[in-house]
């Protein structure tokens, strides 16, 4: 693990993250061992559970992970609507470090203004993302090929871009891939988080497998779980090599 050894002049101190969780079997997965040989930690609250949602104050960055639920759903999810306003004023107002994933990410671009609707095409196994010229010349996608596999999983995207975001991935199912909002906000559609814990729990989840069936046929789970484990090596590559970009953009924003 090499890139392990690049990380320690990231930041100057340990931080102190606030980790959103939508379900069970959504977790930081693959991140949780990084943040951990870093050193930094983590506070998770589940919002599925109508857990409270605690104060900004003492946290050096926002993280929100992915789940079932739909960015639209507030009445059947009316804890929806406290969220985007935290995420609002992490990122608007205390300009925190943040990290979004898969509805993560979409929930980012609403909470600022943009649009999130049905994906034209649902996204779901192991796809080729490409970026774009923002993401290629960034610090976020440094030292990641110009076309790269992730992971995907989701029947929603984010149709209108918030006001001064930017595209830094992009693929022609769905055009917004990865975002960067300012100069911390980051945000990808895909599943950087995933790892081997993460499929065995995914594939442990009755709706999902249920909903997999419905989209890829009676043999999709299983076809989707040989995609991802098969390729499971090289995302692990890429989300360390995105999570320690990650570190040296927050690393702006901690006070040492």
């Amino acid at each position: 693990r090499a890139l392990l050894r690049l990380r320690s002049d990231k930041v100057e101190r340990p931080m102190k993250l606030l980790v959103l969780l939508h379900e069970d079997t959504d977790r930081p997965g693959v991140f949780h061992e990084f943040l951990d040989e870093d050193g930094h930690s983590y506070d998770a609250v589940h919002m599925h559970r109508n857990t409270p949602l605690p104060s900004l104050e003492g946290y050096d960055a926002l993280w929100v992970m992915g789940g079932p639920q739909n960015t639209w759903e507030t009445e059947q999810y009316p804890w929806l609507v406290a969220e985007k306003a935290l995420i609002r004023e992490a990122v608007e107002q205390r300009g925190l470090p943040f990290l979004g994933i898969c509805l993560g990410h979409q929930l980012l671009a609403e909470a600022l203004g943009g649009e999130v609707g049905p994906a034209t095409t649902p996204e779901i196994g192991v796809f080729d993302v490409q970026l774009t010229e923002a993401g290629a010349t960034g610090v976020f996608f440094d030292g990641v090929t110009e076309r790269f596999p992730v992971l995907h999983w989701h029947s929603a995207e984010i149709h209108k871009l918030p006001q001064g975001a930017q595209v830094l991935a992009t693929a022609p199912a769905c055009a917004v891939q990865a975002m960067r909002w300012g100069t911390r906000a980051f945000s990808t559609q895909f599943h950087l988080e995933a790892d081997e814990d993460t499929i065995t729990r995914w594939m442990g989840q009755p709706d999902g497998v249920a909903a997999l069936v419905d989209t890829l046929g009676t043999d999709g789970p299983a076809r989707y779980e040989a995609a991802a484990r098969d390729r499971m090596s090289t995302l692990n590559e890429t989300a360390e090599r995105l999570y320690i970009n990650w570190l040296q953009c927050a690393a702006q924003a901690v006070p040492a």
